[in-house]
C-alpha cells in the first residue's frame, strides 16, 4: 500500500507554521466537539439518563476515543496513511455532532456521543505523529503546548456559542448543535489544504536531527514508555468526566443549563494556560513537572461535588488545568520516549491504556457520586498517591528531553 505522506517532499512551510496551521484545524474542530461535550451531561439527563448512565456513557466515549487507538495507531505506522486517517477521523466528528442535537431518544444520543469520540480515535495517533515531527524542531513541550492552547481557543468559543444559542432558543439542542456544522466544514477544508502544502512532515524531524536513525516499525517499545503509560492510566482512573461534573451542577440546581457551557469555556481557558506553562517547564525540567497532574486530579472531586456554587465552579476550573496537562505535556513525553518509526503505535497503546482508565474513571466517579461523595474523594486520593509513585519510577528511567 502506497503511503500518503509524500515521502521525500520538502515541507512547504516552516515548523512553527505547521504547528500553528495544524493548531487552527484543531481550533475549528474543538469548536465543534467541545461545544457538544459542554452540554453532554444535561442533554443526556433531559432524555432520562441517571448519573450512572451519564458517567458510563461519557466514560465509554473517552474509552472509545482512546482505546480504539490500539488499532488506528499500528494501522498508521504500517500504512503511513497519516493524513488519510486524520481527515477521516475529523469527518466522523463533524457529522456526529449536529446529529446529536436531533437524536430525540436516549439510546441514539448515547451512540452519537460515542461515535464522535470514535472519530477522535481514528485521527489522533496519526495527527499526533504528524505534529510530533514538527515539534522535533520547535521543542516538544512548546510545540505541543502551543497546539493545545490553540485547541482551547476553539474549546472556549464552542461552548460559548452553544450557550448563546441555548439561551436564545429556550434550551433547544437542535439549533445549538446544528450551528457547529459550519466550523466543522472549515476544519476539513483547511486540513486538506495543509496536507497539500506539507505532504511529508517527517522531513522536519530529519532536518532537526539528520544523524538520528529512524526506528523500524516492528521494534519493541521502550520499558520507560510502559511505566509512563501505567502512571497516566492510574492518574486518569481517578479523573472525573465533565459530564458528571455538569450533571452535579444542574441536578443540584447550582447552575441553569445555559450557564454550564460558560463554565466549561472557563475551564478550557484554564486548560490553555496550564498547557503553555507545563509545556515550557517540561522542555527545561523534564517529566518532573507532571507531579502537578495527580495533585490537581485529587483536588477536583474535593471542590466540584460540594453543594455551593463557588467551590463547585472552582473544581471545574481545576479540572480544566488537569486537562491542559493531559492534552499537551503527556503527549510530548511520548514523542521523546519513542522513536518515529513506532510513534503512532506508541500513541495508540498509550491511549488504549488511558482509555481503559477513562471508562473505569467515568463509572467510578458516576457510581460513587450517587453512593457517597466522601467515599469518592477518598478513593480518588488513594489512586493519585499510587500515580505519584509510578511517576517517580518513570523519572528515574528517563533522561532529560531535548529542548529543540
Amino acid at each position: 500500500m502506497k503511503p500518503d505522506t509524500g515521502a521525500g517532499a520538502a515541507p512547504g512551510m516552516r515548523p512553527w507554521g505547521f504547528v500553528v496551521w495544524f493548531g487552527t484545524v484543531s481550533l475549528l474542530a474543538d469548536v465543534v466537539y467541545e461545544g457538544a461535550r459542554s452540554v453532554t451531561g444535561p442533554l443526556l439527563a433531559s432524555l432520562g439518563a441517571s448519573s450512572l448512565v451519564v458517567g458510563v456513557v461519557t466514560g465509554a466515549g473517552e474509552a472509545a476515543a482512546l482505546g480504539l487507538r490500539l488499532v488506528s495507531g499500528p494501522l498508521a505506522d504500517r500504512t503511513h496513511r497519516f493524513w488519510g486517517l486524520a481527515i477521516a477521523g475529523y469527518a466522523l466528528t463533524v457529522v456526529s455532532v449536529p446529529l446529536l442535537g436531533v437524536a430525540g431518544v436516549l439510546w441514539a444520543a448515547c451512540v452519537l456521543v460515542i461515535a464522535e469520540r470514535v472519530g477522535k480515535a481514528v485521527r489522533s495517533p496519526a495527527k499526533d505523529t504528524l505534529l510530533s515531527h514538527a515539534t522535533a524542531a520547535t521543542g516538544r513541550g512548546r510545540g505541543f503546548a502551543v497546539h493545545e492552547a490553540m485547541d482551547q481557543i476553539g474549546a472556549l468559543v464552542g461552548p460559548l456559542l452553544v450557550a448563546g444559542v441555548l439561551a436564545l432558543t429556550g434550551d433547544d439542542y437542535a439549533p445549538a448543535l446544528g450551528v457547529l456544522a459550519v466550523p466543522g466544514a472549515a476544519a476539513l477544508g483547511l486540513l486538506v489544504r495543509l496536507r497539500s502544502r506539507v505532504p511529508d512532515p517527517e522531513a522536519y524531524e530529519r532536518g532537526a536531527a539528520p544523524k538520528a536513525p529512524r526506528a523500524a516499525a516492528g521494534g519493541r517499545l521502550p520499558t520507560a514508555f510502559w511505566t509512563y503509560a501505567a502512571f497516566t492510566a492510574a492518574t486518569t482512573t481517578g479523573f472525573a468526566t465533565f459530564g458528571v461534573l455538569s450533571y452535579h451542577l444542574v441536578q443540584r440546581h447550582l447552575l441553569v443549563t445555559a450557564w454550564v457551557p460558560v463554565l466549561y469555556a472557563g475551564a478550557m481557558a484554564v486548560d490553555a494556560v496550564a498547557a503553555l506553562v507545563t509545556g515550557w517547564l517540561y522542555d527545561r525540567y523534564g517529566p518532573r513537572v507532571l507531579v502537578a497532574l495527580p495533585v490537581l486530579t485529587a483536588a477536583v472531586p474535593c471542590l466540584a461535588f460540594t453543594h455551593t456554587l463557588a467551590p463547585a465552579a472552582a473544581g471545574s476550573l481545576v479540572w480544566g488545568a488537569a486537562m491542559g496537562i493531559q492534552e499537551s505535556t503527556l503527549r510530548a513525553v511520548v514523542a521523546d520516549l519513542v522513536p518515529s518509526g513506532r510513534r503512532a503505535t506508541a500513541y495508540g497503546v498509550f491511549a488504549g491504556a488511558v482509555g481503559a482508565a477513562s471508562l473505569a474513571g467515568g463509572a467510578l466517579t458516576g457510581g460513587l457520586y450517587g453512593y457517597s461523595v466522601p467515599v469518592l474523594i477518598t478513593v480518588v486520593v488513594v489512586i493519585q498517591v499510587l500515580a505519584l509513585a509510578l511517576l517517580g519510577v518513570t523519572t528515574t528511567r528517563r533522561t532529560r528531553p531535548r529542548t529543540g
